[in-house]
């Protein structure tokens, strides 16, 4: 591939790469905002945990669409480099607070007996965000890999990590629901928090910055 050519494969990427992290920014914005009232209402650790995770993958995709359109403006290479970094670590602290917050509401909950209500909105929204990030996730993750960019793959992984969060929350919210199980919310909540803490840790500290 000659040097233009290669130019331009890389102005296509960095262009798919900020459409992906508009998608999810808006996306996350919507999903945040009814998980979060879905869950108040429903005194559900499982679902106001997912809003707090979209939340999250809000802020994560608007710190992704910084680094990329620093390439894209023309950005020296060392100015790149110090924003993926700067980036990086933001999506690893990123996971760590999410973790935390899951955690306390999770044990609170479970301390306390205090049972969720059912949430058909809930469910609703999780079982249709299971296919929207799987599909946000592989996509950031191969351009992410092709742009041989370690913050974007590290978002992609964080948008992974939102898919399977959306999958335990299901499941807590469906065995409540169906079978009368409180327990099994906050413990689907507590599920997701051992992935949460690996990946940021693996995004805080998983490179060296030589």
């Amino acid at each position: 591939m000659t040097g233009l050519a290669a130019s331009l494969e890389r102005a296509r990427l960095l262009a798919r790469g900020m459409r992906l992290e508009y998608l999810t920014v808006g996306w996350n914005i919507v999903e945040g905002l009814v998980a979060i009232g879905a869950g108040v209402a429903a005194g559900s650790p499982a679902l106001i945990g997912f809003g707090v995770d979209s939340a999250v993958e809000t802020v994560s995709g608007v710190v992704l669409v910084w680094r990329l359109g620093a390439e894209a403006r023309g950005t020296l290479d060392e100015a790149v480099e110090r924003v993926e970094r700067r980036a990086e670590r933001f999506v690893g602290i990123a996971f760590l607070v999410l973790a935390a917050y899951v955690t306390v509401e999770a044990v609170s909950t479970l301390v306390t007996a205090e049972k969720p209500a059912g949430s058909p909105v809930g469910i609703v929204l999780t079982a249709v965000s299971i296919a929207v990030m799987l599909w946000l996730a592989g996509q950031k993750r191969r351009t992410g890999e092709a742009l041989e960019s370690r913050a974007l793959v590290a978002d992609a992984k964080q948008t992974f990590a939102c898919w399977y969060l959306s999958v335990v929350t299901l499941t807590g919210l469906a065995l409540n629901a169906l079978l009368g199980w409180w327990w099994a919310d906050p413990v689907a909540a507590l599920a997701i928090t051992v992935l949460l803490v690996r990946e940021g840790v693996e995004a805080l500290w998983g490179e060296d910055d030589d």
